[in-house]
């Protein structure tokens, strides 16, 4: 309760510090209430307040301060029912926006093989399949995490499952802590921008880009920063072999034949069910909400063929996506809500004309967008930045005659960037939470740091090189 009471006396703070130092009685207009609007939002957040709702509610609030200045002769009533009437069509509209069917179907998906085990297996067979490689035990987490993010988006079910499975391996073979904490924050992340990713989807949504547009473009930049992890960790474990020891003869001592079983059994089944699923994406032969749900099947086959699927590993599935989809949709019909109401109020409108006034090339606009986000992903989460600053950034795309697509796939860099930097890179509190005592939050942060600047790296060179995120799209659905 006393959370509660610091958050809105702090909320009321912040109101009468940006009325009293930036405005003057006269000075207000309805779109300085659409930046008060926008300001509150992360306020809000930061202090815990629920997302959705508290997009909702400012919505909701907003939307009638701006009835009542723009109509002073309405009734309480009129201007409720006004009120209501926009909050209805808002939730109605996000709600019958068909991709995000997908969402929940590509959760269950990721759900169903990671009960099932399949990725410790798949790990295993990596493991041996790369043992002569250097470092090969940070190349084989980086590829699982890769693999695993093509069945799941889901960064915190990513990190935590590899953080069990890679992290007391990696540790028990020499490798540097910060090397080991890297290489599985760093691949974790990768959900973010390879497709299936749920990012995509609600991106799409909100830009109107089709999502096999963007599932297409997102393949090629997520094979390059793959690549660009697994060489840093080879070159490094070559130039530093103490950070990275190779394994111990008898672990390497391993028959061919076995090797193919193990990759047969893990490797191969899954794969196969991945490409069929963004295959068919990609290729047009199924739409995302059809592809998805042969891919929960798909999922379902999986673990009942490795004989994992039992009644109660079914019931956490279910309610781990109803929870993750129910976070996503209410999120969705929130932001409509807010979006229309800071629309009404004339602050995107505010912002567009600050932006234009400052007379940027594309190049420039594009820079400080992706340095905002970046910022924003300190705080924020990647939904919500999604959901409430790209309907900002979205309109004034085509004045600098940038594709929405192109904007996108930078986006998702840009964001599992954010993802990976302190103070509040939440890739490395999900590995705290199960790496060893030793493990300190310092060395994870630490270890991060190098795969952040690749995937900085990775963002330079789709800018200078377009045609990475926009060859497949426009080869497959032309220009």
């Amino acid at each position: 309760m006393s959370g509660m009471k610091i958050g809105l006396i702090s909320l009321i703070v912040v109101i009468a510090i940006i009325f009293a130092v930036f405005f003057s009685a006269d000075q207000i207009t309805s779109g300085h209430y659409g930046l008060l609007m926008l300001a509150l939002i992360v306020v809000a957040i930061m202090l815990g307040f629920p997302t959705a709702f508290t997009l909702m509610g400012l919505g909701m609030i907003f939307a009638f301060i701006n009835y009542r200045l723009s109509d002073p002769d309405l009734t309480f009533g009129e201007t409720g029912d006004r009120v209501f009437t926009l909050m209805v069509n808002s939730a109605y509209g996000a709600m019958t926006t068909d991709v995000l069917i997908s969402v929940p179907l590509f959760i269950f998906m990721g759900y169903l093989v990671e009960r099932a085990n399949i990725i410790d297996k798949l790990f295993k067979s990596l493991q041996v399949s790369m043992g002569n490689l250097p470092g090969s035990l940070g190349v084989a987490t980086i590829a699982t995490c890769a693999i695993f993010a093509t069945a799941t988006g889901i960064i915190g079910a990513t990190v935590t499952l590899m953080g069990l499975l890679a992290l007391p391996a990696m540790l028990r073979a020499g490798y540097n802590v910060k090397l080991s904490a890297g290489a599985i924050t760093a691949g974790g992340c990768l959900g973010i921008l390879i497709p299936p990713s749920v990012m995509l989807i609600l991106y799409g949504a909100t830009a109107g880009v089709p999502v096999t547009r963007l599932y297409a473009g997102a393949f090629l930049p997520g094979l390059m920063l793959t690549g660009l992890y697994i060489v840093y960790i080879v070159v490094r474990a070559k130039l530093n072999p103490s950070l990275a020891p190779k394994l111990p003869p008898e672990q390497l001592a391993i028959p061919f034949a076995e090797k193919a079983k193990l990759l047969l059994t893990s490797f191969v089944p899954l794969a196969l069910l991945i490409a069929f699923v963004l295959g068919s994406i990609i290729k047009g032969w199924a739409t995302p909400t059809e592809a998805a749900a042969v891919g929960a099947f798909g999922g379902l086959l999986l673990a009942l063929a490795y004989r994992q699927l039992t009644w109660a590993r079914l019931k956490e599935a279910v309610f781990l996506t109803a929870r993750a989809s129910a976070m996503v949709c209410w999120l969705f019909v929130g932001a409509r809500i807010f979006s229309a109401a800071f629309g009404l109020l004339g602050g995107q409108d505010l912002i567009k004309d600050w932006v234009l006034s400052m007379n940027m090339t594309g190049t420039q606009f594009l820079l400080m967008s992706q340095v905002i986000i970046f910022l924003l992903g300190w705080p924020l989460e990647w939904t919500e930045i999604i959901v409430i600053f790209m309907p900002i950034f979205l309109p004034l795309l085509d004045h600098f005659q940038i594709d929405p697509l192109f904007f996108g796939l930078l986006v998702a860099l840009n964001l599992q960037t954010a993802f990976l930097s302190p103070p509040v890179a939440m890739a490395a509190f999900y590995l705290k939470g199960v790496a060893p005592p030793h493990v300190t939050l310092n060395q994870i942060f630490a270890g991060m740091m190098p795969y952040m600047l690749i995937q900085v790296f990775a963002m330079f060179l789709l800018y200078m090189f377009p045609q990475i995120g926009l060859w497949l799209p426009q080869m497959q659905y032309g220009r």
